[in-house]
């Protein structure tokens, strides 16, 4: 899939970003040898050739499989708090957000840490840290860059929305971006049932055709 979005003038940017984004090292580390193997080319140098700025930089971070182990005795109470303040002082507490270092924190936050740090956020701001970079990316919004920062806090906290969300991305609009559909349908058939049931409670309605 990768190699079909970077195929020809212009890459796919959101096929791109839709599998890079919200991996596991793991994931990260098979999907870079398997393309080196495939294709006899190195995945990062591949991405770098075809994206630029901020969307380079978030694939950039998913795919140095940074994300760390999750260990209580080091991602503590006090370890949440700090880095929601880092997120709050990169983002809303500053005069123009530092999404490097946002993307950063996100990306070496594991799945536990990061929910303990979005509730942190919510504690201490108000809001939840996707709510916040709502706000904070929303001149972001057309570079697909928003959406792909918002995947990667989604698929740490509430993975099953996430992709329903996808789903729907991929059909909203003038015509639906059949690339990106198929490549949702079947990555996530193991779990279509949890984002059935996720894209109903979202949007009142299946993902199945009618």
């Amino acid at each position: 899939m990768i190699r079909k979005a970077t195929a020809g003038v212009g890459a796919s940017t959101n096929i791109i970003w839709s599998i890079l984004v919200g991996r596991t090292n793991e994931e990260v580390n098979q999907l870079k040898a398997t393309y080196f193997k495939k294709y006899d080319q190195d995945l990062g140098k591949v991405i770098a050739s075809e994206l630029r700025g901020q969307m380079e930089r978030i694939t950039f971070n998913s795919l140095q499989g940074a994300q760390e182990e999750y260990d209580p005795q080091f991602h503590t109470a006090d370890k949440a708090v700090e880095d929601a303040e880092a997120i709050h002082g990169m983002g809303q507490g500053r005069w123009g957000t530092d999404e490097k270092g946002i993307f950063r924190v996100i990306c070496a936050a594991p799945k536990e840490h990061l929910e303990h740090v979005n509730k942190a956020y919510a504690d201490k701001f108000g809001y939840t840290i996707e709510k916040a970079l709502e706000k904070e990316l929303g001149g972001l919004m057309e570079s697909g860059t928003k959406k792909a920062t918002l995947h990667m806090v989604g698929m740490k906290l509430k993975p099953y929305e996430t992709i329903a969300v996808l789903i729907r991305d991929a059909c909203a609009g003038i015509g639906t971006d059949e690339l990106l559909l198929t490549c949702c349908l079947i990555r996530y058939q193991g779990v279509m049932q949890e984002v059935m049931s996720a894209h109903i409670e979202l949007y009142g309605k299946t993902v199945s055709p009618q």
